[in-house]
């Protein structure tokens, strides 16, 4: 979402790349460094289905201006042309590339930083899982999910609920870019937002991670639960993608989960995805992985495009920019 053309900051350089084959731009500052700087690889939102680097480009210039980073934004391929799972798989292609050329790029391969927005930090939340399994690399320094989607389990969540007719994405939206995105038949929305595509085995296994109860009372002000419908063999059959790890991340075991790095996490009170991000935050903690948070009170979903744009600038997105510079200065 951008309301005038992007400008690129007098400081930086910028430059149109390719990282293993997936187009990527490269901000780096003009000004020299001591040592090694941090770097940083942006992977955009638009729910697999719009967006590019280019509307991304105020927001990825003054983060890599002010945070004085090296910061690669990712051009992946958009659904239904590039059928998922290609956008995590581009994603991670281009950060692993970044991580063993780092230092042709003056950064530092130990400080390395993945974020992403909405479907972005989908992709985030799940490249920084498949790094994991890559001895081969550096760890990663850390991740920033800004109100990422990480669960296709319960769409009925407390913020699903309080949320569900707030632009710039409703709960019925939720289900309509899932279905377009993995290139699936509308005819199928109602029984995955009540739930039938959900097995009883897995509910089982995972109501632990998915539940109100792990998410703070203050946010849920006046909610009444409601249940998983009955389960649909035929749904889950005709939609297995939603529930798996490399969609939902939420459900990655233990043992991935306590080797994340580092993570800062956005939540947005006037969003749907907010809940999501809570539980994923229990989830993290749980396992012994650092968080940090901040939650926008008068944030909605796709806040954080909106903070630049001149009459139209929202204070909220300045403050998500912001929040993302000082945890990235602050590792």
């Amino acid at each position: 979402m951008s309301f005038r053309k992007p400008r690129l900051d007098p400081s930086l350089f910028a430059k149109d790349l390719l990282f293993d084959g997936v187009p990527v731009r490269v901000y780096q500052p003009k000004a020299p460094s001591a040592g090694r700087r941090k770097g940083m690889a942006l992977f955009h939102g638009g729910a697999g289905l719009v967006g590019n680097i280019d509307l991304y480009q105020d927001i990825s210039g003054r983060i890599a201006k002010e945070a004085d980073v090296v910061l690669v934004a990712v051009s992946y391929g958009l659904s239904p042309e590039h059928p998922y799972p290609s956008q995590y798989k581009q994603c991670l292609a281009a950060t692993a590339h970044f991580m063993q050329n780092a230092e042709v790029y003056g950064v530092d391969p130990s400080q390395i930083i993945i974020f992403g927005d909405s479907a972005g930090g989908n992709f985030t939340s799940v490249v920084a899982q498949q790094l994991t399994k890559r001895p081969d690399l550096p760890k990663l320094r850390a991740q920033a999910l800004i109100y990422a989607s990480v669960q296709a389990m319960d769409f009925n969540l407390p913020s699903y609920v309080q949320n569900a007719n707030m632009p710039f994405l409703t709960q019925e939206n939720v289900i309509d870019f899932g279905l377009q995105y993995f290139i699936k038949d509308p005819a199928l929305k109602d029984d995955i937002l009540k739930g039938s595509h959900v097995p009883d085995d897995f509910r089982l296994k995972y109501r632990k991670w998915v539940s109100a109860n792990n998410i703070p009372e203050k946010f849920k002000c006046d909610y009444r639960e409601v249940p998983l419908a009955p389960y649909k063999p035929e749904v889950y059959q005709r939609f297995p993608e939603l529930l798996e790890e490399t969609f939902s991340s939420l459900f990655a075991e233990d043992h991935i989960i306590k080797q994340l790095p580092e993570t800062f996490i956005v939540t947005c009170e006037y969003d749907v995805l907010r809940d999501d991000n809570l539980l994923y935050k229990k989830r993290l903690e749980d396992c012994g992985v650092k968080v940090r948070w901040f939650h926008a009170e008068q944030g909605f979903h796709g806040a954080m495009n909106l903070a630049d744009q001149g009459i139209f600038t929202f204070p909220v997105g300045v403050e998500i920019v912001d929040s993302i510079i000082d945890f990235v200065k602050s590792l």
